[in-house]
């Protein structure tokens, strides 16, 4: 299989566009995936991430555009399109009446792996990803982790050049997400191409090497996460109050003396462009018209900002 230098684009979109119906599910979307990266997909739910992701992976015909990877045309070589990727959708594809180590082989043999080279890639994926002391297990038996830890050792039994993860770590416990977290970097510092979608903006953080927020089926930013934070240009102030009463009171007092804001849990988020200075004289507002204040913290935008800034689409 041809090797792409670190950097290189292995998964190349343009103009992407997708419908159902009178419904348009993705609409001219374009982006590219280098190898040794992770490139994270975000968006509110229905905003066209897991469609994406199915047509990339040939799941999903294209409707207009063009993409490839690995130098190979979707619409013209989807046979050699499967044969470079891997898949670790939202549902799981490894059979639960089946130990790891048999998926594991059995997906060898979906890939037409020569029995030898097969197995020697089964055992060296078990060792790898610490499954050694359950690999002979029926998967029905697994924790959330090891079966979704499964879900993404399965998809790379072929030793793809572009990985794409499906919201890898739902519902997984703090633990499990993070060594989920590291085998993921691990994967990209390795030379794949990896490409995530998720609902967890924390991930995406820590994570991706670029981000490309979706909105209702379009790109809305793009950047990597210090670039769409600085794109911002103003920092947060969270103002925390005793009671709805008094957090209330401290809206109407900032009526006018303040544009966006966020209200939830008793406290009050203000986008603030002016800087600290800006910060103490909305607090100083609060105090003078006698409204307690529990605790207070400024800090700079986060990557759920960013999130909420450039997305309108429900998100229940």
């Amino acid at each position: 299989m041809r090797a792409f230098t670190k950097g290189t684009p292995v998964i190349v979109v343009e103009g992407l566009h997708k419908s159902y119906d009178d419904t348009e599910a993705v609409i001219d979307l374009s982006f590219e995936a280098w190898a040794g990266s992770v490139f994270a997909l975000l968006g509110p739910n229905g905003a066209g991430k897991t469609t994406t992701i199915n047509m990339l992976t040939t799941l999903l015909p294209i409707d207009r555009g063009r993409a490839s990877v690995a130098g190979f045309d979707l619409a013209g070589q989807p046979e050699a399109v499967r044969r470079v990727i891997g898949l670790a959708g939202q549902a799981a594809a490894v059979d639960e009446k089946l130990t790891a180590r048999e998926n594991l082989e059995m997906f060898g043999r979906l890939y037409k792996l020569p029995r030898a080279e097969r197995r020697a890639r089964v055992e060296e994926l078990i060792e790898r990803f610490r499954m050694t002391d359950y690999a002979d297990r029926t998967v029905g038996t697994y924790s959330g982790g090891q079966h979704r830890r499964l879900d993404v050792v399965a998809s790379l039994i072929a030793n793809p050049l572009a990985l794409f993860l499906d919201e890898p770590t739902t519902g997984l416990d703090p633990r499990s997400r993070t060594e989920l977290w590291e085998e993921i970097r691990g994967l990209a510092d390795s030379g794949t191409a990896v490409v995530l979608t998720t609902q967890y903006l924390e991930e995406a953080d820590r994570l991706a090497d670029y981000i490309l927020i979706m909105d209702e089926g379009r790109a809305v930013a793009t950047g990597t996460a210090r670039e769409l934070k600085d794109d911002l240009k103003r920092d947060v102030l969270e103002v925390h109050f005793a009671s709805e009463g008094d957090l209330g009171r401290a809206t109407e007092v900032l009526e006018g003396h303040v544009g966006e804001y966020g209200v939830a849990a008793r406290t009050l988020t203000i986008p603030v462009p002016g800087g600290s200075a800006s910060s103490l004289g909305l607090l100083r507002r609060i105090e003078d018209a006698g409204i307690p204040v529990v605790d207070f913290h400024y800090r700079r935008p986060t990557l759920d900002d960013v999130f909420l800034t450039h997305t309108y689409s429900a998100t229940a």
